[in-house]
């Protein structure tokens, strides 16, 4: 199946995706900030940049948009049809970055988190996030994932 749109719209399009300050990113900073946590934003000494930490809690918080991140078993993590293994190879990529730096903190002695796009999008109930994020940062768990992928 062809793209609906010219290589050159496309391109402007993927340009304009943010890495940063994502809508995801700034609802569970307001979250975490809610529930009482201080915290810094994209610490580039860190492996991976997390994009929330909390130094005195040794906290790394990722927020993971399920497509670029391909989310495995996620609704919104579907491959494109076109240019399918251009895209398989990046998301791949992508994963793989991830898994090192997730490692790299973990033997640091950091915990971490990954939020993913779909627990932020499919919220049922405005606490819900909240209260696991908040769960998860008093809690004694070194490594999870707050998700809306059913487990």
């Amino acid at each position: 199946m062809a793209d609906i749109v010219s290589a050159a719209v496309r391109s402007r399009m993927m340009g304009e995706i943010k890495g940063k300050n994502t809508k995801p990113e700034i609802v569970v900073r307001k979250h975490l900030f809610a529930a009482g946590f201080r915290f810094r934003l994209h610490r580039r000494d860190l492996p991976g940049a997390p994009d929330i930490v909390m130094p005195r809690r040794r906290v790394a918080v990722f927020v993971h948009g399920c497509f670029w991140h391909h989310h495995a078993g996620c609704r919104y993590a579907k491959l494109p049809s076109t240019r399918s293994k251009f895209w398989k190879d990046k998301l791949e990529g992508n994963t793989a970055r991830d898994a090192m730096a997730i490692d790299a903190l973990l033997e640091q002695g950091w915990r971490v988190l990954v939020v993913w796009e779909c627990a932020i999008r499919d919220e049922r109930k405005p606490g819900d996030l909240r209260d696991s994020l908040a769960r998860w940062v008093n809690g004694k768990e070194v490594c999870g994932a707050i998700s809306g992928v059913p487990q």
